[in-house]
């Protein structure tokens, strides 16, 4: 079985195809492709409101592309979602409109909330160790989400204004930056020896960048890591570190982030699954069509 994701957020668009294989004893997800453009939405509608021409032109563009891999793709169904940038633009609603007209593609708007339950989706608990929290951390360009597990259970689960594209723009006061950090560390006061786990393309790419695939990054690699990156000059990190022209001034922001958390949460190291909105989205596809089926099988 294949299925489609579309997520729409304040940096890039993604569109995500799954594979589904049910064995006998597990269900295995297995990406066969994943498409990024960055588009940066987030650089209009945290600085002016609202999204411009230009940017929802190319928008709509993206999205009937993507609308085409869609239909050729051969997929059971898909879900198109945005995220930050788009629920706080202004002319959001109007654009959401033209892109169903032009492209068929009905895109939903979700809250900070949904975007944490639908990560969540990823069933990553299940294969938690018991007695032990984990604070699950999503960076993106608009918000962050922080979701806490104990015992395979959801905890708490919140999201906050602090993206790496408004604090680019300097859209995240001190104030609420303060108060961002003494929630988090009053939210997690009851649970010690927390583990973090960590998601969003900066810090898939920061794992890549410490040749740590499949092992932990520790704090101490993170201050390391952000120390050596803020030694480069913008052209330099593309050039000589081989970053994405729209990876190259948000990793800094989003290691702040990650650092931040960690220092007030006592978590010494992030486990990083390469997960994401996307693959949520995915599972929630997934589970909604098998209880359609099961449904389908019940007696009249």
């Amino acid at each position: 079985m294949k299925f489609a994701a579309i997520d729409i957020g304040s940096n890039a668009a993604r569109l995500l195809f799954c594979n589904v294989f049910e064995r006998e004893k597990e269900i295995v997800f297995k990406k066969e492709e994943l498409f990024r453009v960055p588009i940066r939405l987030g650089e209009d509608v945290f600085s002016k409101g609202y999204i411009s021409d230009e940017k929802k032109e190319r928008l709509i563009k993206i999205v009937h592309a993507f609308s085409l891999l869609i239909d050729v793709g051969q997929v059971i169904s898909y879900r198109a979602c945005a995220t930050a940038a788009m629920r706080e633009a202004a002319n959001g609603q109007q654009i959401l409109e033209e892109i169903k007209k032009i492209t068929g593609i009905n895109v939903e708007v979700i809250d900070g909330s949904t975007e944490a339950q639908l990560i969540y989706a990823n069933h990553i608990a299940e294969e938690l160790e018991p007695n032990i929290g984990y604070l699950y951390i999503d960076v993106g360009g608009g918000s962050t989400e922080c979701t806490l597990f104990y015992n395979g259970k959801t905890i708490f689960s919140r999201s906050y204004n602090i993206g790496t594209i408004r604090m680019l723009q300097n859209k995240v006061s001190k104030e609420y930056f303060s108060e961002f950090k003494s929630q988090i560390r009053e939210l997690t006061a009851d649970y010690k020896a927390l583990v973090g786990i960590g998601s969003g393309g900066n810090i898939n790419k920061i794992i890549k960048m410490a040749k740590k695939q499949n092992k932990p990054l520790t704090l101490a690699k993170l201050h390391e890591i952000n120390d050596n990156i803020k030694s480069y000059s913008l052209n330099d990190r593309i050039e000589v570190l081989g970053l994405k022209p729209d990876r190259a001034d948000v990793i800094e922001p989003a290691l702040k982030i990650f650092i931040t958390i960690m220092e007030h949460t006592g978590i010494n190291y992030l486990v990083v699954p390469e997960i994401g909105l996307a693959d949520g989205i995915v599972h929630a596809l997934y589970e909604t069509h098998k209880s359609n089926q099961q449904g389908n099988l019940l007696p009249a």
